[in-house]
This record gives C-alpha cells, structure tokens and sequence, in this order.
C-alpha cells in the first residue's frame, strides 16, 4: 500500500470525484451534460463521450488535490489516457489526486428489498492489473430498497466478502451499501445496517482498514460510530440523487463524513461551454463540495 495516499485519504482535507459512471448510468451523465443520445451510435462512441467529459473534468485547473483527494474511475477509464498519460499515473503524479477503481459489473433484479452484485469471476486478475498500474483501492456498489432484515444482511455479507478479496490484493476497498433516498423506511434501513456494518468491521484488522461508501443519513451525524471505528479509514457520502445543494447541506451536518459525488459534482456542466464557462462551473462545484466536506 501508498502510505503517501493512505496518508492523504484518511487526513487530507477534502472529497472524493466520483467518475465511475459506467454502461447503464452513462447515457443519462451524458445527457445531463448536453449530449443526446441521437449524437452518439453504439457503445464504442457513447464511452469516447463520456471519457472526453472526464478528461475535461481532470485536465481543468480546478480539478487538483489542494481539494479533492481521490477519484473513483470505470475500468475502461483506468485503462485509458489523460492528457497524453496513463488515467492512473495523471491522477497521481499530475494532479495528486488518489486512484480507485470501480469493480462490480452492476446490479442483480431486486430479492428482500435489495439489490446485490452480479457474480465477478475475473475480479482477482482485475484487482492484479489496477495494483499494477498504480491504483489504491476499489469501489462495489450495492443497493437497499427496504427495511428487510435478511436482505440487508446479504448485501453486506456479500460486500465484506468482495473486500476480503480486495484486501488480499493489497488495495483498500470502498464498502457501497447505498439505501435507496426514495425507500420509504430509509431511517429505519440506516438503524439496521448501521449494526450489521459495526458487527463486521469488528472482524476487519485495523491496520488493513476499509472505506465505506453511503447515502446521507436521514438523522445527523449518525455515521458517527463508524467514523470512528478504528477497522476504517474514512466514511465518505454519494450524493443519491439529491442535487448537490440539498446533498452539501446535509454532508455538512455529518462531520468527518466527506462527499464522494458523481451526478452532483457535474451538475451545471455542459459540453456547449467554452473553457473559461467550463472552469468557472467545475471551481464553483468543487468549492462547494469541498466546503461541505470539510465543515
């Protein structure tokens, strides 16, 4: 492991970039960056888009580690270049910015109120190949839909097994049981896995600790135990679908807590816009989140 980006992810100050967008999420990414699916035919063109949006995003002034530690990439990004360079090694060396990687392959059809990743049978060679190329840790995404005790329970189970994994290739996993923002009973789903996620990370070796990934709670500051926790190296928040005014005011009410946004922190960027338009939002953005991140 880095100790320099262990170092910089658990008491740098700032958030993570979340720019993972993948196969199903990425038409509407590029949609609400003013790019209609009518201009693009087929995947091959859909991803050259989204990775030129992501490019732009990266090579910009504003994008640096004096306030965001860490970014979150697709595969086919960790895989691809940034202003001429390895996307991982621009990151890092350039901008000092953290690497991870998304792994799951997406999400299985809802059972028990939840939904639980797809089986990934070329994860060790994945993880092989983004320790080879730099990268720090990995990010897999679950979701819970509604308060279902034995639902809740496998997608954790399943989550700390993926992180054992990871773990074992010496990358540092980011832990994703998002809840549903839309569930009805989403308090009482956080109170549930909440101690599902305590009785785990009792299990986890603090000096090998992971990272968890979670949807704003619906009571302030109730992360707090697991910020805390010493099986963790940081609680970082995803945005879920609340703009990013309504996600940086409840992030700011969650201390120790910082954001990790995808659709929030492009929000308000445009393919139509010049370099100085482009900048000018994407400070604006970042400053914000930063600000929430660090209150």
């Amino acid at each position: 492991m880095n100790q320099q980006q262990r170092d910089k992810i658990a008491s740098g100050q700032g958030f993570i970039a979340a720019l993972d967008q993948s196969g199903g999420s990425t038409p509407k990414a590029l949609r609400l960056y003013g790019i209609e699916e009518s201009a693009y035919s087929g995947e091959a063109e859909m991803f050259a888009l989204v990775h030129r949006m992501r490019e732009r995003i990266v090579t910009s002034p504003a994008f640096n580690g004096e306030r965001i530690v860490g970014a979150i990439l697709f595969e086919r990004t960790m895989d691809d270049d940034f202003g001429g360079k390895s996307a991982v090694e621009f990151l890092w060396k350039d901008k000092g910015v953290v690497p991870f990687l998304k792994i799951d392959k997406g999400l299985m059809d809802e059972a028990d109120g939840v939904q639980l990743m797809k089986p990934n049978p070329g994860l060790d060679a994945l993880l092989a190949r983004a320790k080879a190329k730099g990268v720090f840790g990995t990010k897999e995404r679950s979701v819970i839909k509604a308060n279902n005790p034995s639902g809740i329970a496998a997608v954790l189970d399943q989550q700390f097994e993926v992180a054992r994994q990871v773990l074992a290739a010496e990358l540092v996993p980011i832990i994703e049981p998002e809840v549903d923002i839309k569930a009805a009973d989403k308090a009482a789903i956080e109170v549930e896995m909440k101690k599902g996620l305590l009785a785990r990370l009792d299990t986890i070796d603090p000096a090998t600790p992971v990272m968890l990934k979670l949807t704003l709670p619906s009571v302030d500051g109730f992360f707090k135990e697991l910020v805390e926790h010493p099986s963790v190296l940081k609680v970082v928040a995803l945005s879920g679908g609340y703009s990013r005014e309504k996600s940086n005011e409840l992030l700011a009410k969650n201390p120790g807590v910082i954001a990790s946004f995808s659709r929030a922190l492009t929000e308000g960027l445009s393919a139509q816009q010049d370099e100085a338009a482009f900048n000018q939002a994407l400070d604006a953005a970042i400053e914000s989140i930063y600000r929430a991140s660090i209150a």
